[in-house]
């Protein structure tokens, strides 16, 4: 279990897929540059099993945006994206309708 105070500390925010391809030294990882508002940040996703890099560009999305940076295989990620894992696979959080990039999830 984690406090309250532990959960005010995620930035989630919305953000809006630019673009997308497959990550030069992994087979299951794609490169998104995602657009959360007041930047657009590099997140590098397991998610090639489900999406095509054209599937992507344009949705929006929940990105966990003040995750440490971190390197994936030599290229670096800047947040998460988040997603859901079933029988049927990965399934990234989407977001229906129009919201602004860089909203924040509550």
């Amino acid at each position: 279990m984690i406090t309250y105070e532990d959960f005010t500390k995620l930035e989630l925010r919305v953000g809006k897929v630019l673009a997308a391809e497959a990550h030069p030294n992994a087979d299951k990882l794609l490169v998104l540059k995602v657009d959360i508002g007041e930047k657009q940040v590099q997140l590098v996703a397991g998610i090639k099993a489900s999406y095509s890099p054209e599937q992507l560009i344009g949705k929006t999305v929940v990105v966990l945006a003040n995750l440490e940076p971190r390197a994936l295989r030599g290229v670096e990620s800047q947040g998460m994206v988040l997603a859901a894992t079933d029988v049927n696979g990965i399934r990234v959080a989407t977001i229906d309708g129009e919201m602004t990039a860089g909203s924040i999830v509550k």
